[in-house]
């Protein structure tokens, strides 16, 4: 499985079931897939594996176990230097402890992704962490933290669609 084309291929079938709603047997073939990348000893793609099993465990509405494959992926990525793929990570995380009903942690964890993909100049992503970031403190009753995490995704963007216009210049008044 270690070889680069049995890789591609089990991730392609992954991605597949994962398209096709199924969302528990691509968790196994990522999970496979990235045991199989850190035995050989390609810990970068194999947290990416990770991180992809998170995701499609979350979608299985299994928020335990997607917490549990996607922790530590952040640390191989901070070591890499991969302030993108950490921040992804992290959001990853967020979005398990999120579906845990736990805010605290999710909070923390999606400020944590906000800041990295912020510096990695990922716009369309931090915004995506800063809206679910947004709707966390707003759940909390923290409207003024809610408004500047919404105003701070939307301030990244490159190319704003018009619904992002609307969004910021409705913001942009003072509360």
């Amino acid at each position: 499985m270690t070889d680069a084309t049995s890789l591609q291929t089990a991730r392609e079938r992954a991605e597949s079931l994962y398209r096709a709603g199924e969302y528990r047997q691509a968790a196994q073939v990522f999970a496979g897939a990235a045991e199989s990348c850190s035995a050989a000893g390609e810990t970068l793609m194999g947290a990416e594996l990770k991180n992809d099993q998170s995701v499609a465990l979350l979608r299985a509405g299994n928020a335990r176990e997607a917490l549990e494959a996607a922790e530590g992926t952040e640390r191989v990525f901070a070591a890499a230097g991969d302030a993108r793929r950490e921040g992804i990570a992290y959001a990853n995380q967020a979005a398990a402890q999120q579906a845990l009903h736990h805010a605290g942690p999710a909070t923390v964890l999606f400020e944590k992704s906000g800041a990295l993909l912020e510096a990695a100049g990922e716009g369309e992503l931090h915004l995506e962490v800063m809206q679910s970031l947004s709707v966390l403190y707003l759940r909390q009753g923290k409207l003024l933290k809610a408004v500047i995490a919404l105003q701070s995704g939307l301030a990244g963007v490159k190319n704003p669609t018009p619904r992002q216009k609307f969004m910021k210049a409705l913001l942009s008044f003072r509360l």
